[in-house]
């Protein structure tokens, strides 16, 4: 490793996400602290602050690089020979990320506090939702912009919720073993049931 003197604040502000990634992915986000962050590259936990502005801000930014390999994954699924087939796909591809990066994910939804999200996280939020919508909008084209972009996220609050169950232990409560098997028959059952239901005429697109 270079010496202090050596690094610039960018390259400071690399170093400590990608040690706090490796500490959430490791042991979990709750194990992640600012002295520990600067003991892994080797700087005071004043350096952190002169990159970042709080915890919070740093936490914010870990979340955001899961985010940004979310939508990147997604962005690069396979293309299906229909619409129904690509939206399973992204389900898919979201179970998958879940299940091989569960601290990564859990963390995303678990570390929050009582403040707005920034405008750039919002938006790397909408980002990961826009890749579904926009099959949506192609999936449902007689339907309104915000009724589709009201379905997609529809659906993925169900899919997000079979994850949910599924790393916490609890799917075979609920009576589905599989996790996959589920997403699947979700998937399905969701479409085919938008596709014969007529939309409420005040169906609007839900404030993240």
């Amino acid at each position: 490793m270079a010496r202090r003197s050596e690094h610039t604040q960018e390259q400071i502000r690399e170093m400590v996400l990608t040690a706090a990634e490796n500490i959430v992915i490791d042991e979990g986000f709750n194990a992640l602290t600012v002295r520990k962050v600067a003991m892994e590259i080797g700087y005071t936990v004043g350096s952190i602050y002169m990159v970042f502005t709080n915890m919070d801000d740093l936490i914010m930014h870990v979340k955001g690089r899961a985010l940004d390999v979310i939508d990147e994954q997604l962005r690069n699924a396979e293309v299906g020979e229909t619409v129904e087939e690509h939206i399973q796909h992204l389900a898919d591809i979201y179970l998958a990320f879940a299940h091989k990066n569960f601290n990564r994910w859990r963390m995303i939804f678990e570390a929050i506090n009582d403040a707005p999200a920034p405008e750039w996280y919002q938006q790397k939020i909408n980002d990961v939702f826009g890749v579904v919508e926009d099959l949506f909008l192609q999936l449902l084209p007689d339907h309104s912009v915000e009724q589709a972009h009201l379905a997609a996220r529809a659906l993925w609050s169900g899919v997000h919720g079979v994850c949910v169950l599924s790393l916490n232990g609890s799917l075979g409560r609920v009576g589905a073993e599989n996790a996959e098997t589920t997403v699947k028959l979700l998937v399905q059952s969701f479409i085919f049931g938008l596709l014969r239901t007529k939309y409420p005429a005040d169906a609007v697109q839900p404030k993240m």
